[in-house]
């Protein structure tokens, strides 16, 4: 014969097993409090990684045909670029840009430059299909910072909803309790106190 459980054991399990004290809304609130930590663990992490992947595609798709369609060319920049603010050194800023294309046609335009670059410099101009300045396909580190971005936010989006339905189940379930507990009152009562009518 095994000897019974420890009473912490006993006390943690109570909800899921049948015993007098146990009433329907503790058995809800148990398997609630279950679902959710489960959907805690397995669920959130999973829709974080399947935002940050779908997110991840889409950049990267949209990246690749930024390149196919368009092209960059060298162009001479007409003024200086603002000075950089903060510690990014990959921070760029709209400057007057001057390029002569293949036809010998001077074309001049505001594209984002590198911060500090002064007049006369040289920078990379990206053009779409029709010739005109576009932003720069966006690079590797961008759409993986992207993609973990928007996949910690999925995630952390699961987590405040399930501990906010978990929080809701606790308050109606106590609520619940105490109203039960009342009715029960209600009828104990009266033996108890020698009022009966």
């Amino acid at each position: 014969m095994s000897a019974p459980p420890p009473a912490r054991l006993r006390a943690v399990g109570w909800r899921w097993r049948r015993n007098p004290l146990r009433r329907r809304s503790d058995a809800v609130e148990a398997w609630t409090v279950l679902l959710l930590g489960a959907a805690m663990l397995f669920v959130a992490p999973l829709a974080g990684a399947f935002a940050g992947s779908f997110t991840y595609d889409a950049a990267h798709a949209k990246a690749e045909r930024q390149r196919a369609e368009g092209h960059v060319v060298r162009a001479t920049l007409t003024e200086d670029a603002p000075a950089a603010v903060g510690v990014d050194s990959r921070t760029t800023y709209p400057a007057k840009v001057r390029w002569t294309d293949r036809g010998g046609a001077v074309h001049t335009a505001v594209a984002k430059v590198a911060a500090d670059a002064t007049s006369g410099s040289r920078a990379d101009v990206w053009l779409d299909a029709h010739g005109r300045v576009t932003t720069a396909p966006m690079d590797e580190d961008v759409q993986w910072g992207t993609a973990i971005g928007v996949g910690g936010a999925a995630a952390l989006v699961v987590w405040v909803f399930t501990g906010g339905v978990w929080i809701a189940v606790r308050v109606l379930a106590r609520r619940r309790r105490m109203a039960e507990w009342e009715r029960a009152w209600a009828r104990t009562e009266p033996q108890w106190t020698g009022t009966q009518p």
